[in-house]
């Protein structure tokens, strides 16, 4: 099986990013029915671009990493430090983190959170939309199977966040 590797994505990987954003937002699609219009396509046949993607170059606090497989791009993580519990401060938090279907249910994913957090020690809390069945299995179980400590999980206030939130060290 070709290596799993996550790297700081650069300025040039924009794009790439951009581009699997698609894939990413399709895959959300089918998690929000009644929301067409915040899921449309637009006139060029793509979704509108993801809000505040380039904050994670233009900002302190964010960090845009790729997930690759035998070099080729398979995925991406965006974490910053704004909390889903309250919209405040939080040293790390898993905003997004994608893989291509293709590359599921392999372990590769575990594999590249395991790296995720040992680029990016510290306090972390990564929530999960409550309909977002697949990541609700997968998050708790990568967790304990990459060691986190001080694992915990609450659910979101229905506000800010509707889904469990967990929160762990690394």
């Amino acid at each position: 099986m070709p290596d799993i590797t996550v790297v700081p994505a650069t300025a040039a990987d924009r794009a790439l990013i951009a581009g699997l954003m698609q894939f990413y937002v399709y895959d959300f699609s089918e998690m929000h029915p009644d929301e067409l219009e915040r899921f449309a396509v637009e006139p060029g046949g793509l979704f509108g671009p993801y809000p505040g993607l380039d904050s994670y170059w233009d900002e302190e606090g964010h960090w845009p990493l790729i997930i690759r497989r035998g070099g080729a791009p398979i995925g991406f993580v965006l974490i910053n430090q704004v909390s889903h519990r309250d919209d405040g401060f939080v040293e790390r938090n898993m905003a997004e983190f994608f893989v291509m279907r293709q590359h599921r249910r392999g372990g590769l994913a575990t594999k590249a959170l395991r790296q995720v957090l040992a680029l990016h020690p510290g306090r972390w809390q990564a929530a999960v939309l409550a309909r977002n069945t697949g990541a609700l299995a997968f998050w708790p179980r990568a967790l304990q199977a990459c060691g986190v400590r001080d694992l915990t999980s609450a659910e979101g206030d229905g506000v800010h966040w509707t889904g469990p939130i967990w929160t762990f060290a690394c």
